[in-house]
């Protein structure tokens, strides 16, 4: 894939880097035979809906690996996008948030493994990371990925910027009706929709979107509201 990498990315991994994703991909599918990671099994379509898909939202910061940020990945998953990204920017700090005990273990042996000393795992929800004044208004970029509406990404994401930093949602299809709601809900976070970036993946052709947000201005105390809340009553 380095010929794909090049051409979409304008980058391509090292030979350390393409063995650290082979090992991601080996490690997954062990861990799939005792509790679900991913349904993206396949090589190919791992490469494209896990590797690229995770690197395509900061590509712009692939130009200088060097980079020192703290990045933080909400709903992780797998590790999605957060530990394609700590890969790529070995001098980024990178925190991975999921509710589920068991996929933070895993993430734990995974970063070890790749020998990645500078990504974090915690278990949390966003509501409550968010309140946490150790991670309040504390990062360079905030990732999300595949997790709710556009709205309910915000109110997760924004809290957590310093300001000037940067919120990244990826999504699939967009709609303008989406794009209402978002920035209603970004007008409140104390933020601003820099861009929405689409964008077609490199084997299959599908449809995806970035969603680009600039904190602008604090948070107010009260976002992200309690557990559940985001979900069931968005901010549009």
């Amino acid at each position: 894939m380095v010929d794909i990498w090049q051409q979409t990315l304008n980058w391509f991994p090292s030979d350390i880097q393409q063995q650290q994703f082979q090992t991601i991909y080996e490690l997954i599918l062990q861990a799939n035979q005792q509790f679900n990671l991913t349904r993206i099994t396949k090589p190919e379509e791992f490469w494209e809906k896990h590797l690229w898909d995770s690197l395509v939202g900061i590509k712009d910061l692939l130009i200088n690996p060097q980079i020192n940020l703290s990045i933080i990945d909400i709903g992780t998953g797998a590790g999605f996008p957060g530990i394609p990204i700590a890969i790529s920017l070995i001098n980024s700090n990178v925190t991975l948030v999921d509710s589920t005990r068991k996929k933070i273990n895993f993430l734990e042996q995974l970063a070890t493994t790749l020998g990645l000393n500078h990504v974090t795992a915690i278990t949390a929800r966003a509501e409550e990371i968010g309140q946490n004044y150790q991670h309040r208004q504390s990062y360079d970029i905030a990732l999300i990925r595949a997790v709710s509406t556009a709205a309910v990404c915000a109110e997760y994401t924004l809290p957590l910027l310093k300001i000037g930093g940067l919120g990244i949602i990826y999504r699939g299809n967009w709609t303008e009706d989406e794009a209402k709601a978002l920035e209603i809900a970004v007008n409140l976070l104390g933020g601003e929709i820099e861009s929405i970036a689409p964008l077609n993946t490199p084997l299959t052709n599908s449809t995806r979107h970035c969603l680009y947000l600039r904190k602008v201005k604090e948070t107010p105390a009260i976002y992200p509201r309690a557990i559940g809340v985001p979900t069931q009553k968005p901010l549009s």
